[in-house]
């Protein structure tokens, strides 16, 4: 056997000789194979063929075994394509297959994410058009005392809702959702809206109450408890029929009060507790709120209140407290004053045990925050009726006292005709599309427990003269132009009373009303209750 003739291995070879397993003759910058192949050569440019590899590896259902480095790769199949081939994609021979395959294209578009489950179509366009209708137009509705403030409502707050703040999200819906259903009260899907995001937001409220307080949620829980407060009072509108219509409840969902026998009007006791609501969490998180330009520009927007407490016949509605003394003396002896109590009563029943944050049978102590509760309420309605139009009347639910609202609960005839008041003020706002028709339908709902059995036959007549203001005015018809209401009937003049009032008013506005009592109030709630009464759930 002749001898084996020598030769040279090449180990320096281009990786395309080495996958075919061929002999490189190592020539730079292109070997002799690639150029008699008419070929790129990894000498020339070194990224080829690792592209070409990937490629190959990817498209090819072979190269997903257990490959090496000295795997052959597959190859781009670069001969010019035959005429009936122009236009066509890239393909990729493979070495030793004898076969080819598409190349993988240059660009792979994303894959189009998946609609979320959870959210069915209908529902996101349901929230955009909530949205879109609160930003075009509920908004300017909290601002008609305020023209200042609608861009805070319009941009600032749906911003503050955006970045994380999902209770004041869902208000924001419930509120619009609420406008809209004005607008088409037989819509049941806005109905049904106005509920399911409104107990949302409250359950979510309230669980970031229960969490605590601070410098990351207090502003957007203020904002929240106002809208709740907005919701709370639109809700009224919605109501067909005034009168409760079991023992067991009312038409709004709100816990019947005490006392009250079944068929009779109810209080709208979840007004007072969403305002009350809103000073609450105003007192308790006053320490991070006082330094916000949102909070501070919304809360200085408000007329200051100028109060007061003289309790002759020469304000207003100072016959609201003729009679007191005789009320309270009764009390004081140890009876539960009668409903025509304003002349005299000999005769009584013992004093109810309900008492504020368990105040025991102290009578006197009850006699005098007694006293102090009608003096403040009919102080906040002197101020109010004087410039209504600055929509001062809605500060009345904020501001009464805890025990005033007690004595409604009671069904006290003296605070429920305070109440009767309050109602007809709201006239002068009759305009606004969450107050309208409110102070007919609240004064008639009222002055109706007067004319029944439940405080006897004489309790009409007595409490009569206290009723007729209101009477006349939640039945006085506004003229088409919206012109106020006359002086005469009112019996204020608006601009005037205004422009005394400015005249007469100290500096810092109400900003500066609030850090007075933030220094003087200690031992504030740091989590004030969820107002009571609200729906918690959401109807089908």
């Amino acid at each position: 056997m002749p001898p084996r003739r020598s030769h040279k291995k090449s180990r320096a070879g281009c990786r395309r000789c080495k996958f075919r397993k061929i002999k490189c003759d190592e020539v730079h910058p292109r070997c002799g194979n690639c150029v008699k192949h008419g070929v790129d050569c990894d000498f020339e440019h070194p990224e080829i063929i690792a592209d070409i590899q990937a490629a190959a590896s990817a498209a090819s259902p072979l190269s997903t075994g257990s490959r090496t480095p000295f795997t052959p790769a597959a190859t781009l199949d670069y001969q010019s394509p035959r005429p009936e081939q122009a236009g066509a994609s890239p393909r990729i021979r493979l070495p030793g297959h004898g076969v080819s395959v598409p190349a993988p294209p240059i660009y792979r578009p994303p894959a189009t994410p998946g609609l979320s489950p959870t959210t069915p179509s209908a529902h996101r366009l349901l929230e955009l058009r909530l949205m879109h209708h609160y930003t075009a137009m509920t908004c300017k509705t909290f601002t008609f005392t305020a023209p200042m403030t609608e861009e805070i409502w319009k941009i600032t707050v749906p911003n503050l809702a955006f970045a994380g703040s999902q209770h004041l999200a869902d208000a924001i819906l419930a509120v619009a959702a609420l406008h809209l259903r004005s607008l088409a009260p037989n819509d049941k899907d806005l109905v049904r809206a106005s509920h399911a995001y409104m107990a949302a937001s409250l359950a979510e409220y309230s669980a970031t109450l229960t969490k605590g307080i601070d410098s990351s949620n207090a502003e957007s829980l203020f904002l929240t408890a106002a809208l709740i407060a907005f919701q709370s009072t639109a809700t009224r509108v919605f109501l067909k029929d005034e009168l409760s219509l079991g023992a067991g409840g009312t038409a709004d969902g709100q816990v019947k009060e005490r006392n009250a026998p079944a068929g009779c009007y109810s209080v709208p006791f979840t007004w007072f507790h969403s305002f009350q609501g809103v000073k609450a969490i105003t007192a308790a998180s006053w320490q991070w709120i006082r330094s916000s330009p949102v909070v501070t520009q919304v809360i200085n927007s408000q007329v200051v209140l100028q109060l007061d407490f003289s309790t002759g016949p020469e304000t207003f509605f100072g016959h609201l407290l003729e009679g007191l003394d005789e009320e309270l003396a009764e009390i004081t002896a140890g009876r539960e004053p009668s409903a025509n109590t304003g002349a005299s009563s000999s005769t009584g029943n013992p004093v109810s045990p309900h008492h504020e944050n368990g105040a025991g049978n102290n009578t006197m102590e009850l006699a005098t925050r007694t006293r102090h509760a009608y003096q403040h309420a009919v102080a906040v309605l002197n101020w109010a009726h004087k410039i209504p139009h600055r929509g001062t009347s809605l500060a009345f639910p904020a501001t009464v006292s805890r025990r005033f609202i007690e004595l409604l609960e009671e069904r006290k005839p003296r605070a429920l005709a305070i109440l009767a008041c309050f109602f007809a003020l709201l006239k002068a706002m009759d305009n606004v599309w969450w107050l309208n028709g409110m102070a007919r339908r609240e004064v008639l709902g009222v002055v109706s427990l007067f004319n029944s059995d439940f405080f006897g036959p004489d309790s009409y007549r007595k409490w009569w003269p206290h009723l007729e203001w209101a009477m006349r005015i939640a039945l006085y018809d506004i003229p088409a132009d919206g012109s106020p209401i006359p002086a005469d009937i009112w019996g204020a003049d608006w601009y005037a009373e205004e422009q005394a009032l400015a005249d007469g008013m100290e500096s810092g506005g109400y900003f500066r009303h609030i850090e007075m009592l933030s220094q003087m109030v200690s031992g504030v709630e740091s989590v004030p209750p969820v107002p009571d009464g609200l729906p918690t759930f959401a109807r089908s």
